[in-house]
């Protein structure tokens, strides 16, 4: 399941994603529009400028923006960087491998042969999936809505 804090920091990034502006966006600007908690978006947005996705300025017109460009930030990275691993169960993960301690066989475990189709699916998915595109989806369902 996505954690709270990962879906916060996807809210932040689409935000920052589509408002394009030049000048930062202040925490509390962000905090108020995406119903984010303030001291909760503060460390989120901390870890995201650490690996290098925003960008800071300090002082009274300081805040927020995106390092690199929409297109160039994928939902999987966020959410390993938040989260760590993808897959539901250790045995099928990439980086954070850890045998299950009941397995038996794991060749021949139907339990990680789906959960690893699962894994290669979701990885897939939100590979592909970047900020540009959230930004065209959003808009899209908002369209749709008011064509109702």
């Amino acid at each position: 399941m996505l954690s709270k804090k990962s879906k916060y920091a996807l809210k932040a990034l689409i935000y920052l994603a589509r408002e394009k502006r030049k000048t930062p966006v202040m925490i509390s600007e962000i905090s108020e529009k995406e119903k984010i908690p303030k001291k909760f978006l503060e460390v989120i947005l901390l870890e995201l400028r650490k690996d290098g996705t925003l960008k800071s300025t300090l002082g009274k017109k300081g805040g927020y923006n995106l390092l690199k460009h929409p297109d160039d930030i994928n939902l999987g990275h966020i959410i390993r960087l938040i989260d760590g691993p993808v897959a539901l169960t250790p045995c099928v993960t990439y980086k954070y491998y850890k045998r299950c301690a009941e397995c038996v066989d794991e060749d021949t475990c139907s339990i990680r042969f789906v959960m690893k189709e699962v894994r290669e699916a979701t990885v897939n998915i939100l590979n592909n999936t970047t900020l540009s595109q959230m930004v065209k989806i959003e808009k899209k369902l908002i369209k749709k809505m008011l064509k109702i």
